[in-house]
């Protein structure tokens, strides 16, 4: 267990180094009492998942609270503003937790009158919603916020609006009550489901990074495909894709994975744009790749009213092809350029990585299979974090034990003592967790990893903030949907549309998927569109979990898709390349990701919502081999260079294999069988 203990202090050392300073540089006090509202935020979240004190609304609002102070404290200024504007900050931040407890306080009268405000009601629900916009406005930059204005806006003053975009009209107390009060507005089901399954799932991806699992999925990549053609890309599919299943933030993964993997595939060989491209391609597809997701399958579960595990299996096949995919199109480019892998003699064992830090598998492990057996998000999270940190403060705790025998029986005692769980909950858990604690305070390495898991719970305090913020302030949209009936109005234009084509209307949703998320992130953008297009594509006869599924595919191609594609641009500075030109890679390589949501419409097969498995196999076997053809079209190489003919005729084919119509299948293998032989022959003659 020593190399497992060392592992976890090493990762702790840059904490040690400035444990506090997880926001930027500030004044010493400043930076202590931001790391300890973050630390008293994780708490607060992972104490109310345990045992669930307080009424949901209750629990929303606090949540909001403890935002809007974090995200005022730790970004104060107003603009470039000296000591005043921090102490504006300060204000604002403490009003905003403040207000957090109005709920709680006035619950049962604001019950007892639901529906009629007060002028205090009134007053808290104005600045409730104003620290919202302006919180997400320094977190997030101002396009969310604007979207978010134009429907209030729209909420306010609509009933002056021409035609059938007008509505009958709404008071100020009548749209303040539906944004500030209750469960439709700031406090929906967004907030709801960030203030549960999203923080601890955040928290425990957060827990188990700070423990060396990066370093894990880097070393275990690098020994399983380093050496083959084209290694260091693939290492960066495979590393991203791992890191995805506890992560789930693609942004996240490019500035993570991302310094390491781009700069390995330049010395290889690939250029700079091409490199940026795979990996913000293959980190944007850790949102799509269960466990995780992104966080949008909980929200997506929520707003559905599905569980959680059919939409993992309803996201498991295309997530697949989504990486499969990079890992072809990565392969291709290696071939066209003549590159080869990593020598193996310079590749990590990865086997040995996965002996070194096998227990960092243990509670992941854990995790997928309490929810594939059926129990909720948040009893996994729970459980899944419980056992991270047991496992973490356990290696530290034996690390210095002078032989094998004492280590056995203390991972054997260890786990009866945990297992107590079972039979007096949770708070067993807590116990022994507090013993190692103690245990640990007697050790210097001890002391190192108390430490990390203290800056573990700010971390993952920080990594949440974004998405807390922005599923507050998307309850605005969804408020207003509810009170106005607008998403009504935009799905009978798309149905109207849909009775004459269904491959327009779904043109129509991807462009709006892909122009909203230009500016906004992911769960915002999956939770605008499925308020708008997917309840229309419901009605069109496309499968409930496909059209959300269709929606939240497109709102992650948005970060891929220029001009204003978030992942490539922050791979942008690591590779040295334009994030317009990775952008535009990004999409080659992406590919999968613009094609499966199309071929799900059409085959739900596809995503395990009909027919049988034997109708799955089909499906699957013509999206391997027309996002196969697709790519060998694009980059230009299948087992020689391409010549323009064989690649019109590959992409004609593989184009065939989506488009569903009658005979198209039929062309489409036809073709495919074409080109592949033409190009086999020409290329053996070679």
């Amino acid at each position: 267990m020593s190399a497992q203990a060392s592992e976890a202090t090493g990762a702790a050392s840059p904490a040690a180094d400035d444990p506090h300073n997880i926001f930027g540089h500030r004044s010493p006090r400043a930076t202590r009492t931001i790391f300890w509202i973050a630390v008293a935020f994780s708490a607060y979240q992972v104490y109310t998942a345990a045992y669930a004190p307080l009424s949901s609304l209750v629990m929303r609002s606090l949540h909001v609270g403890f935002l809007m102070l974090l995200a005022f404290a730790a970004l104060p200024t107003w603009s470039r503003g000296g000591r005043g504007s921090h102490w504006f900050g300060w204000t604002l931040g403490i009003a905003g937790f403040a207000l957090g407890f109005y709920q709680w306080i006035f619950e049962e009268e604001l019950i007892l009158r639901s529906g009629e405000l007060t002028t205090m009601d009134l007053w808290v629900g104005i600045a409730v919603l104003a620290l919202v916009f302006e919180a997400a406005r320094r977190v997030m930059g101002p396009a969310l916020p604007l979207i978010c204005a134009t429907f209030l806006a729209y909420a306010m003053f609509g009933q002056h609006l021409p035609g059938a975009l007008a509505h009958r009209g709404y008071g100020l107390d009548q749209v303040i009550n539906q944004m500030s009060f209750g469960t439709e507005g700031v406090y929906g089901i967004p907030t709801y489901v960030s203030s549960t399954y999203i923080f601890l799932f955040i928290l425990f991806g957060t827990f188990l990074e700070q423990a060396g699992m990066i370093r894990l999925f880097t070393d275990f990549s690098l020994g399983t495909v380093g050496h083959t053609r084209g290694g260091p890309a693939k290492v960066s599919v495979v590393a991203s894709g791992l890191m995805g299943t506890i992560n789930g933030s693609g942004v996240a993964n490019v500035v993570t994975t991302g310094q390491f993997t781009i700069p390995l595939m330049k010395r290889f060989g690939y250029r700079p744009a091409f490199a940026g491209g795979v990996e913000a391609t293959s980190s944007m597809g850790g949102q799509i790749m269960p466990p995780v997701m992104g966080a949008v399958a909980f929200i997506m579960a929520e707003t559905i009213g599905v569980p959680y595990l059919e939409i993992v299996k309803a996201a498991l096949i295309p997530a697949i092809l989504y990486f499969a995919t990079a890992f072809w199109m990565v392969h291709l480019e290696a071939g066209r350029l003549g590159l080869t892998g990593i020598p193996k003699e310079e590749c990590p064992d990865p086997w040995a990585a996965v002996k070194r830090s096998w227990y960092l598998i243990l509670p992941l492990a854990a995790l997928v299979w309490l929810l594939f057996a059926g129990y909720t998000p948040l009893f996994s999270g729970t459980v899944g974090l419980a056992a991270t940190v047991i496992l973490i403060f356990g290696a530290a705790a034996i690390s210095r034990a002078p032989n094998t025998v004492l280590r056995i029986i203390f991972w054997i005692g260890l786990g009866l003592l945990s297992s107590s769980f079972l039979r007096w909950g949770i708070t067993a858990v807590f116990v022994v967790i507090g013993l190692l604690i103690a245990a640990n305070l007697w050790m210097h390495s001890g002391r190192e990893v108390l430490r990390l898991a203290l800056n573990g719970l700010a971390e993952g305090a920080k990594n949440a903030l974004s998405v807390g913020v922005a599923c507050s302030l998307v309850g605005v949209i969804i408020g207003v949907m509810t009170l106005t009936g607008a998403a009504t109005s935009f799905g009978s234009y798309v149905i109207e549309l849909g009775k004459h084509s269904l491959f327009l209307s779904l043109l129509l949703t991807m462009l709006t998927c892909l122009v909203l998320g230009m500016g906004i992130p992911t769960i915002p953008n999956y939770i605008i569109t499925s308020s708008l297009a997917a309840p229309a594509l419901l009605e069109m006869g496309v499968p409930l979990i496909v059209s959300h599924m269709f929606v939240f595919y497109f709102g992650i191609m948005a970060d891929l898709t220029p001009p204003v594609a978030l992942a490539a641009y922050a791979a942008s500075p690591i590779a040295r390349a334009p994030g317009l030109t990775i952008g535009v890679q990004a999409m080659r390589i992406a590919i999968a990701g613009f094609v499966v949501p199309f071929m799900a419409v059409y085959a739900p097969a596809l995503m395990l919502q009909s027919g049988t498995l034997l109708d799955t196999a089909y499906v699957l076997f013509k999206a391997l081999l027309a996002i196969g053809l697709w790519g060998a079209a694009s980059i230009g190489y299948l087992w020689a260079p391409l010549s323009w003919p064989e690649r019109l005729l590959a992409a004609t084919g593989a184009f065939m294999l989506v488009v569903a119509l009658p005979i198209t299948d039929e062309i489409g293998f036809a073709l495919c069988a074409a080109a592949i032989g033409v190009h086999w022959f020409r290329a053996r003659r070679r």
